[in-house]
């Protein structure tokens, strides 16, 4: 599903050049659910960014679904951001003054191949349900609990089928119970939807239950456990 060979970035910073990603080699299958954990500075964001195809390395290879990415375009990147990629963030970034199903409904309209109008409707709600909430689907963000606005969120990552979900720290900003259940969903959609889950986070409370988790420090991958459940 994803393979890394090389990985490089750095950033030129006055006179310094800052190794951002220093030799990064990573292979994700299919249905596998990751984290990716590391102190602030470690590379965390850097890598995100370049798995996300936001940002293009410096050096070395990045493929997605078999497919080099790392020598693409701005265009070529938006067009696989939108086919292939789900994205869930801390703050969960949902649209205020607007429901629960549009915010849902939102990807679709940006896809390669944009539905009608009832057919985006109908997969919205569909989604919804599948988070359990289409109770809510009707409702604004600031009409949601934190952990149901999270669930909205990896309703919408979901749109487009995403081959591969990238979640930046999604339980910064909730509890205990409700980072847990949004975790458990996760790997749920991991597994079910053959996805690719990658978490990036710091959040130990939430360790449990991945397929690997690698430990990033100064750019380099310093770790990694298996099958932590």
């Amino acid at each position: 599903m994803l393979k890394l060979a090389g990985l490089k970035k750095f950033y030129q910073m006055g006179e310094a050049r800052v190794r951002a990603l220093d030799g990064i080699d990573l292979s994700i299958e299919k249905n596998e659910f990751v984290a990716v954990m590391g102190p602030s500075g470690s590379g965390k964001s850097t890598l995100m960014n370049i798995l996300g195809c936001l940002d293009k390395p410096t050096e070395g290879s990045y493929l997605l679904d078999g497919r080099e990415v790392s020598g693409l375009d701005d265009d070529q990147l938006s067009f696989t951001r939108n086919k292939h990629l789900g994205f869930v963030f801390q703050n969960f970034n949902l649209l205020p003054r607007t429901s629960a199903l549009e915010n849902v409904m939102m990807p679709l309209a940006y896809a390669p191949h944009a539905l009608h109008d009832r057919a985006a409707r109908e997969r919205g709600i569909a989604l919804l349900r599948r988070v359990g909430l289409e109770d809510r689907m009707d409702h604004e963000p600031s009409q949601l609990s934190g952990g149901q606005q999270q669930r909205v969120a990896i309703a919408r990552a979901l749109a487009n089928n995403a081959k591969l979900i990238l979640a930046d720290e999604p339980t910064a900003s909730l509890d205990t119970g409700r980072g847990k259940l949004v975790m458990e969903l996760l790997k749920k959609i991991a597994k079910e939807n053959r996805s690719a889950v990658i978490v990036v986070t710091h959040d130990v409370r939430m360790i449990e239950g991945f397929d690997h988790i690698y430990q990033l420090k100064d750019g380099h991958i310093v770790g990694e456990k298996r099958n932590s459940i």
